[in-house]
């Protein structure tokens, strides 16, 4: 067990006892228990499995690489609309854990034995994903803007294609790309945080304010 997980189920206003009871099931599955993201994370051979999460209304088990997974029974679901890897399983109490834990252990183990097979989720490439009118007008009108977008890493171009493209108002669309637009020239994701790293990232500490 890890003492930060711990001292984070031990401050737990909402779903602990959920977390608890998912705790267990995973540490039965013989992963290693981490503290990643500020969360409770899972691992087989040093490779993410699993991880935990709290939201308002339920607690996640989370599967880094779900969509991998067969999910015979039917209770993995997209985090988001447009996530491709991970893939959730939702609880509101720890009486639907208990009926399921056969199941979960048995997609713990098949994630595991994914990672071990060196499997990998094939995502889509940015050219599959559609630049919005008002991005490519921007371009138009920045040459410097549409160079400096292209030098982005896919997945940073892949961020921001998808927050801008989400607003069904042309006008939002624009306040977005022009609030980001930057950021962009400034070589930044749009997750980057001030210190030069993703704010998703392990080693960003959160101690200083992040820019999204």
């Amino acid at each position: 067990m890890n003492s930060k997980v711990d001292d984070f189920l031990g401050k737990a206003k909402k779903w602990r006892p959920e977390m608890e009871e998912l705790r267990r099931i995973i540490l039965d599955c013989q992963l290693s228990e981490e503290w990643k993201w500020r969360a409770p994370c899972y691992t087989f051979q040093e490779s993410n499995i699993v991880i935990l999460g709290a939201l308002k209304d339920c607690c996640t088990l989370g599967f880094f690489k779900g969509a991998l997974l067969k999910d015979p029974n039917n209770i993995l679901a997209k985090p988001g609309e447009n996530t491709q890897s991970a893939r959730v399983v939702r609880f509101t109490s720890v009486r639907e854990i208990l009926e399921l834990e056969p199941v979960l252990k048995a997609y713990i183990y098949e994630a595991a034995e994914v990672e071990e097979a060196g499997l990998k989720v094939e995502y889509k490439s940015v050219d599959a994903f559609a630049v919005p009118e008002e991005l490519q007008s921007s371009f138009d009108e920045n040459p410097a803007l549409k160079t400096a977008f292209e030098a982005l890493t896919p997945g940073r171009q892949k961020g921001y294609l998808l927050y801008f493209s989400a607003p069904k108002q042309s006008k939002t669309k624009k306040a977005r790309i022009e609030k980001y637009t930057q950021r962009i020239l400034d070589g930044k994701g749009f997750h980057d945080c001030v210190c030069g790293l993703s704010k998703k990232m392990p080693n960003c500490d959160g101690s200083h304010k992040h820019i999204v």
